[in-house]
């Protein structure tokens, strides 16, 4: 099968891998002029993990391992912990924290010359009974079997087979920086949320003496940006218990980046036809819950699993795929809309949620780990 794909983020390149594996040719087209190279770090919790160990790609010498994660108050007290090294004893496969680069590094690693196409921006999309067809802003076209949109939460994909108006802006936004900061948290394998009435911060080591540090705030699109963002959040967060002073005081303007939080319900059929979608493209939603990346590599996994399948119907491949995909991503997208990381659970309560719940948590987000679970006698 010919298989367009536009996107080469993360799920554009985890569709390219997956689909060549299985015998089909892919061509993947980016708008922008080469790999990106920015970003801040990720976690690829378990469920992503497997997926790329099924693609052969390791983790082992990027970023750092995460092992738990303790919520606290914005005093210091804790609210209650995650024991992450049990759900990596349970599947086999560890949480790390990876800056993105590397993730996209690892992905476009070994793919034939000539897969990915750069420089290219999609304007229009088209299909009939054979075939899809792809025109740029330049006026060329291209035509294939099927197309995969991963073209993240601005798809032009997505607007063809949705209209306008389907992604909408939560309720916070967050300032992020990934940033060399010598603290002791900074060397472990621990995570850090801390939350209180003004927001939420997060300090989650990415290795090589990196550390990844957030904080979430109130937002709207209509809100104005402050004159010098890190003053403000000293302002609001700079009262905090350690180790979020420390962060705040090592930290510079030119380290920050700000993207406001948006949602779109997750829709049981997606795709149309020929033309399906994977990733932020089907499924924005806001990062509370690190399983972003994770959902879109499962979609790839999903995918191709269901075009290797026997059919003469590629859209019946398609819809099968989202079949498969709907009920976990719907799970974690409702509770990624709740904003957990911004909870402020009384700690007496929390405690009573027993740390090893991500071990159950990740069953039910993944198609990959319940298809390994179902195979065990």
């Amino acid at each position: 099968m010919d298989v367009l794909v536009i996107g080469a983020g993360v799920g554009g390149l985890a569709v390219a891998r997956v689909l060549l594996a299985t015998g089909h040719r892919v061509r993947v087209y980016e708008q922008a002029p080469a790999r990106r190279t920015g970003g801040k770090a990720l976690l690829v919790w378990s469920n992503g993990n497997a997926i790329l160990n099924d693609l052969g790609i390791s983790l082992d010498d990027v970023g750092a391992r995460i092992d738990r994660i303790d919520a606290l108050t914005s005093g210091g007290r804790l609210r209650t912990s995650m024991d992450l090294a049990h759900a990596a004893g349970r599947y086999g496969f560890p949480t790390k924290a990876v800056p993105r680069h590397h993730l996209l590094q690892r992905l476009a690693d070994g793919l034939p010359d000539g897969v990915v196409r750069y420089g290219v921006t999609c304007k229009r999309v088209t299909q009939d009974g054979g075939g899809v067809t792809v025109t740029f802003a330049d006026g060329s076209t291209v035509t294939g079997d099927v197309l995969v949109g991963a073209d993240g939460h601005h798809s032009v994909v997505r607007r063809t087979l949705w209209g306008d108006g389907a992604v909408q802006p939560a309720t916070f936004g967050t300032w992020q920086g990934l940033s060399p900061i010598d603290i002791a948290i900074t060397d472990t394998t621990r995570h850090l949320m801390v939350s209180g009435r003004e927001g939420a911060c997060g300090l989650m080591p990415a290795g090589k003496g990196l550390l990844q540090w957030w904080f979430d705030v109130r937002w709207s699109p209509a809100d104005p940006r402050p004159a010098s963002p890190l003053a403000e959040l000293r302002r609001r967060f700079g009262h905090w218990a350690s180790p979020v002073s420390e962060v705040l005081a090592a930290a510079t303007d030119d380290d920050l980046e700000f993207f406001g939080h948006h949602w779109n319900k997750v829709r049981p059929v997606w795709g149309e036809g020929r033309i399906t979608l994977v990733g932020d493209a089907a499924h924005t939603m806001p990062p509370t819950l690190g399983q972003g990346a994770n959902q879109t590599l499962e979609d790839a996994w999903v995918l191709g699993r269901e075009l290797a399948k026997d059919g003469d119907d590629p859209a019946a491949r398609l819809r099968a795929y989202e079949k498969a995909r709907y009920p976990h991503i719907s799970l974690v997208s409702k509770l990624a809309k709740r904003n957990p990381a911004n909870w402020r659970t009384p700690p007496m309560l929390a405690r009573l949620v027993p740390d090893t719940i991500q071990t159950t948590m990740l069953a039910r987000f993944s198609n990959r780990l319940t298809a390994a679970a179902a195979r065990e006698p």
